[in-house]
């Protein structure tokens, strides 16, 4: 693995990488798409960093209900903050496809006698700066489902989709159930918003791919 290409090891020499492993325990392991890997009440001591492939992070209520509250890509990290807090996790960690995961017990980053390493202090800053995306990320979530109706949640996804891409034609990384989990929509609902949308002149689409449109008359919502 060339530990460059991962945010997490970003500024880390050969030797500095080295001396990491040295201090720590790194292992890579293969899932399946719809395997769990990390669940509810977990304790955990180990971060995730996705190699290949993609996972989700989700939240299932008492009654069974799933909420999918993010998606984490190639490069991607997991239950960073559930490793350092040594809280037990309060989501699924689930394989959206197959994937390749590299995993990395972070209990060094709180050990005090490592302080005066060049890669600890890296290590640290990286992780920081994972988190602060992570948050950012939540709080795009939040946004995104604060909207009352169904198709403001739809327009305020979709836009903030569009600018992220800088075009009104993008992908976005979920089928219809896994959207509608993202939004907390009932995912009829939601086929129904984007059709009655479409006919409006608002956007077109196929399965994940969307272009945004202007209408020719005032919208009603």
């Amino acid at each position: 693995m060339n530990h460059n290409l991962h945010p997490v090891f970003r500024g880390l020499t050969t030797d500095e990488y080295q001396e990491l492993t040295s201090h720590t325990r790194i292992h890579e392991k293969e899932f399946s798409k719809g395997t769990l890997i990390f669940q509810n009440a977990d304790l955990v001591t180990e971060t995730g960093i996705v190699l290949t492939g993609s996972v989700h992070i989700e939240n299932t209520d008492f009654w069974g209900n799933t909420s999918l509250l993010s998606e984490v890509g190639a490069g991607g990290v997991f239950a960073e903050t559930y490793s350092l807090s040594h809280e037990p996790m309060m989501v699924d960690v689930v394989a959206a496809s197959d994937c390749q995961i590299l995993f990395m017990d972070v209990t060094f980053l709180r050990d005090s006698s490592l302080s005066g390493y060049s890669w600890h202090q890296k290590m640290l800053s990286n992780m920081l700066s994972i988190s602060i995306h992570k948050n950012l990320t939540l709080s795009h979530r939040i946004f995104c489902t604060s909207p009352k109706t169904i198709r403001e949640r739809l327009l305020t996804y979709l836009s903030s989709q569009s600018q992220k891409c800088g075009s009104e034609s993008f992908e976005i990384p979920f089928n219809r159930q896994q959207m509608a989990d993202f939004l907390n929509l009932d995912r009829s609902a939601l086929s129904k918003e984007l059709g009655k949308m479409r006919d409006e002149g608002f956007l077109t689409f196929h399965k994940n791919s969307f272009t945004l449109l202007h209408p020719a008359l005032n919208e009603s919502h």
